[in-house]
């Protein structure tokens, strides 16, 4: 069950969509994209995430960033401790390696879970924004998903036609806290 952006039809009553989302930068351009084509609900699911100061801070500026974009937020839970059991034996992994894979896989698991346990037709994610995510990595996982939850995937590489460069200015005009690692405990300590 895929569906591309230029495959959506608009209509008057939106199709319900459930965003993961990983921080409010990278969230700004896809936001803006997406908020005509669907009612959009984001979806704060990241516990690899680390220090736990970072964490909030990530979600705090989220939770506002929505709120000032009228948009809706949900704080899933912050489950270190499956994060660190998933990635056990991959400490040293490079960046954009099995280790992210694992990552995304579970924030998209539970992203597709909740969307489809809560009535939403999509669900998505931010996460290609980034030049350091490998789109086609997570758009494989998002679509094995929704076979398996019986949901829409939106497959996208949100960072084409300079949408990365474009989420750099919208954060700019916004205000937003930019982050300079993905979050997870091992790419701060550059491993």
């Amino acid at each position: 069950m895929k569906s591309r952006i230029e495959n959506v039809k608009t209509s008057r009553l939106k199709p319900r969509m459930l965003l993961h989302t990983c921080c409010a930068p990278c969230s700004t351009h896809v936001l803006e994209l997406l908020r005509e084509m669907f009612a959009l609900t984001l979806y704060f699911y990241d516990p690899n995430i680390h220090p736990r100061e970072e964490y909030e801070t990530r979600r705090d500026e989220m939770r506002g960033y929505a709120a000032r974009s009228s948009v809706g937020f949900v704080e899933g839970p912050y489950d270190v401790e499956r994060w660190f059991e998933l990635t056990k034996g991959h400490e040293t992994d490079k960046e954009g390696s099995d280790r992210c894979f694992l990552c995304y896989e579970l924030r998209l698991r539970e992203s597709a879970r909740f969307a489809r346990e809560n009535g939403f037709e999509y669900f998505g994610t931010v996460l290609s924004i980034s030049p350091h995510k490998r789109a086609d990595k997570i758009n494989e996982i998002g679509l094995s998903l929704a076979e398996e939850y019986r949901i829409n995937y939106l497959e996208a590489d949100f960072k084409k036609k300079d949408g990365f460069k474009r989420s750099i200015v919208l954060s700019r005009e916004h205000g937003l806290y930019r982050q300079d690692y993905c979050g997870c405990v091992y790419s701060r300590l550059k491993v």
